[in-house]
């Protein structure tokens, strides 16, 4: 009982907080303006928070993270719009929803695709909310427990996940993960003062701009990219009217079990580090396909293939926040964005958070649920609007995004070398682009860099410079043991792969 009412308290406690006035304008704001970037093709959630990241130097650290969140689980709301109706994925999470989507768009069933992306996307963010509040505490008492050797170990697990989970070659994310951490050193040595990889430059003395990396990497080369590929497209406006919108009872019948399934599936590899919507959204339609007993409907405009991976994206969006928040670790390049922004607040995340700063964690979790409801009240009348932006020509939409990235990024510090350095990065992402590798891993290693080695040199001081400390403590040697089978794996895949590409090339 005495659980139960601390329980209600903090509940209490952040719905006080999430109901303030300017946290209620600025999650409307955050998930206007992530629904808008979900739907535009080509600009991307992480372009979307580097874009915006600046200006929450300026609110309240809770009042900036509402907005930041808003904006992050809005996109999904809004990926799926461009997804079925032009078969341009608006997110990466969103690219399986063109599967089924654009089908049932050229049946004339686009606004039923539209309505149950909705339905489904708000009835896995509210289950994955459920999973946070009620996880969130058991992972703060096992947190309470970590020592700098845990913290090293959690991290590099986080690292080594991120680049052996996932699509992509696992080789190329490790390698991408290395520079981020490279980057991460820039600046001044955190024990000593010392200067490192500043090449005689004074501004890189403070460390490169983690808001002008972002920036780059993410929104200039997005921008690059997109310029010659995106195209304003041509939509069947009487396909998404309110009255299209409506879902036969066979449509509901055959959604319900797979939304729960979905959002089983995402709630999981939410929490998972380096795994994410993504991958989730891509596992649970894979998963549908394999459970249904009429495989020959998919790929042809089957409803269960949207309302599986759109729960299982938005679930995986909201239990990201569990081990973001309750230890400090990000799981995606999105909450890597979120951390910084804690970071910079002077808020540190982690098994304190809660006991420490009450109002913004339970503000934070309470704001999901104002900020959901908001989408579903959104997205569904505003769908014409959306439709109409889908039209707009994108070589008139990209000047002033890259107007808006230089700005924002000179705000910072109000020192023009930012903004060369957004477009040196700006330059090199579109390079990593051409070479395919990928940008994702780069961002959780520029952040959670100076956080590894923090903790590696602090355990060794501990530990009086004895390395075997790391596989010695318990939880420490269990970390490390799942992190080299991770990266075990990862090599085993890598050369497997090689294999049979040179096997497939002999044939």
């Amino acid at each position: 009982m005495e659980y139960f009412g601390t329980f209600l308290q903090s509940v209490s406690l952040g719905l006080d907080t999430a109901l303030l006035p300017v946290n209620l304008f600025y999650c409307f704001v955050g998930v206007l303006v992530g629904t808008l970037v979900g739907v535009l093709p080509g600009i991307g959630t992480l372009a979307a928070l580097s874009l915006v990241f600046p200006l929450t130097f300026h609110l309240p650290a809770t009042t900036a993270l509402i907005m930041l969140s808003g904006i992050w689980y809005g996109t999904l709301y809004g990926g799926s719009v461009a997804s079925v109706l032009l078969n341009v994925p608006g997110t990466p999470s969103t690219v399986v929803i063109c599967i089924e989507g654009y089908p049932m768009a050229k049946q004339g069933r686009a606004g039923v695709a539209l309505f149950m992306s909705a339905v489904a996307s708000f009835f896995g963010a509210t289950s994955g909310i459920v999973m946070t509040m009620l996880l969130s505490p058991y992972f703060v008492s096992y947190g309470l427990s970590f020592g700098a050797a845990e913290y090293f170990s959690l991290m590099l697990l986080g690292l080594v996940a991120a680049s052996t989970i996932g699509t992509g070659a696992p080789l190329k994310s490790f390698a991408m993960v290395l520079l981020g951490l490279i980057l991460g050193t820039v600046g001044m040595d955190i024990f000593t003062g010392q200067s490192r990889m500043t090449f005689g430059i004074m501004p890189l003395r403070d460390g490169i701009s983690l808001v002008a990396l972002a920036m780059g990497v993410f929104g200039v080369s997005e921008v690059i990219a997109s310029v010659r590929t995106v195209r304003g497209g041509e939509v069947d406006r009487s396909s998404v009217k309110l009255r299209a919108m409506i879902p036969t009872r066979e449509d509901i019948r055959r959604s319900w079990l797979p939304m729960i399934r979905g959002t089983g599936i995402g709630s999981f590899f939410g929490i998972l580090p380096g795994t994410g919507p993504t991958v989730a959204s891509f596992m649970a339609y894979a998963i549908e396909k394999k459970v249904t007993r009429h495989p020959e409907r998919f790929g042809k405009g089957a409803i269960e293939g949207i309302a599986a991976p759109e729960s299982a994206n938005n679930a995986a969006d909201q239990t990201a926040f569990i081990p973001t928040m309750t230890l400090g670790i990000p799981g995606s390049p999105t909450m890597a964005i979120m951390l910084g922004a804690m970071m910079i607040q002077g808020i540190a995340p982690g098994p304190m958070m809660m006991s420490s700063h009450p109002d913004l964690f339970w503000g934070l979790i309470m704001s999901f649920w104002i900020g959901n409801i908001m989408l579903l009240l959104l997205n569904i009348p505003l769908i014409g609007i959306w439709v109409r932006l889908l039209t707009i020509p994108y070589h008139l939409l990209y000047p002033a995004i890259l107007m808006f990235i230089c700005i924002g990024v000179y705000s910072v510090n109000n020192d023009s070398f930012d903004v060369w350095v957004v477009l040196f990065f700006g330059a090199v992402g579109y390079a990593m682009r051409l070479a395919d590798l990928p940008s994702a891993p780069l961002l959780l290693g520029f952040v959670l860099g100076p956080l590894v080695e923090e903790n590696f040199r602090r355990a060794m001081i501990l530990a009086r410079g004895e390395p075997a400390t790391f596989i010695e403590r318990p939880i420490s040697g269990t970390i490390m043991t799942i992190t080299f089978l991770l990266l075990a794996w990862g090599v085993w895949r890598t050369a497997r792969g090689r294999r049979a590409n040179g096997m497939s090339a002999r044939v």
